[in-house]
């Protein structure tokens, strides 16, 4: 039995196997309609989500199967005090496979040693968000055709962003990567990324505080939003939620080939004027998002050759 936690779970090549697998489902549909004919995802979702947990939903259903879970930590045992562990060996009872999210950094992986059926993670903190990752790595695979040779622009909230902090991961191994780093000073990637992932493979980097003198450099603008969940000061929340906001007029020195990703939700960090610019990706990863995590699902219940 086999869960995904973090990205780096995942080797190239079979993250270049699950993209292979997206691709087929997404050109050949009906192949897959019954792949997972009576099996059973468990949603436990004990962090509010939109797009992850109904792309999972929608996933498993579009694979046959049938969804079982809670969107709320207050819909679970959890409110009556009790643990992950034991909440993911009661579900592993009724599911054949879990995805789950929480506000604490590394409960995925606890629950991954006490529950008897895989388990993903769909989002752990400010830590990991491998799922997402994956939907990234399709967009970017789809838009770019491949991963190597691109200069990336990562803006906002590098600190508590889980999603850049998994993509900086999955694309620090693809020769020719090189990161554009922009975010205000409270906000800047942790050292951690920089002393496990950056140095050691040394991936080139730049760090700026302001994003329209970049903006010609780059291959791929990922957005993000300034998340006053994890901030512990409203205030400091409030002084820093607007510092960058991607409107047509920065975009007018970036490339006609750009790719504008964000893995929502939006707030205000992206305007909508620019949802209509052909270079804006970040519905398609939402859509994207559904298929990879179709493959992924196969793949950990041994349903397709991945």
């Amino acid at each position: 039995m086999r869960s995904l936690i973090d990205i780096k779970d995942l080797t190239t090549d079979e993250i270049e196997s699950l993209i292979a697998v997206a691709e087929d489902i997404i050109a050949h549909p009906d192949v897959y309609a019954h792949k997972c004919d009576g099996k059973k995802l468990a949603t436990l979702f004990f962090e509010p989500s939109t797009r992850t947990r109904l792309s999972f939903e929608a996933a498993m259903y579009e694979l046959g199967g049938h969804v079982i879970g809670f969107s709320s930590a207050q819909n679970s045992s959890t409110a009556k005090g009790e643990s992950v562990s034991d909440t993911v060996r009661t579900v592993s009872c009724y599911a054949d496979i879990i995805a789950m999210r929480h506000p604490k950094e590394g409960a995925p992986l606890v629950a991954s040693r006490r529950a008897s059926v895989p388990i993903i993670n769909a989002g752990d903190g400010g830590h990991n968000h491998p799922t997402q990752t994956l939907a990234d790595l399709l967009t970017i695979h789809r838009e770019k055709g491949g991963f190597e040779n691109l200069t990336i622009g990562l803006c906002g909230d590098l600190k508590f962003g889980r999603t850049v902090h998994s993509l900086m991961t999955a694309m620090s191994r693809y020769a020719g990567t090189r990161f554009v780093l922009i975010s205000p000073e409270e906000l800047c990637i942790p050292e951690y990324i920089k002393s496990e992932v950056l140095d050691p493979q040394g991936i080139p980097y730049t760090e700026c505080r302001e994003l329209e003198p970049v903006m010609h450099e780059l291959d791929i603008l990922y957005m993000t939003r300034v998340q006053r969940e994890r901030f512990f000061n409203e205030a400091d929340y409030v002084r820093l939620k607007d510092t960058y906001i991607l409107t047509e007029e920065k975009l007018r020195t970036a490339r006609e080939n750009l790719c504008i990703m964000h893995p929502l939700p939006r707030v205000n960090e992206i305007s909508v004027s620019v949802d209509d610019d052909p270079r804006a990706c970040y519905f398609k990863q939402v859509l994207y998002g559904k298929y990879i995590r179709m493959a992924l699902i196969l793949k950990l219940l041994g349903e397709a050759n991945v």
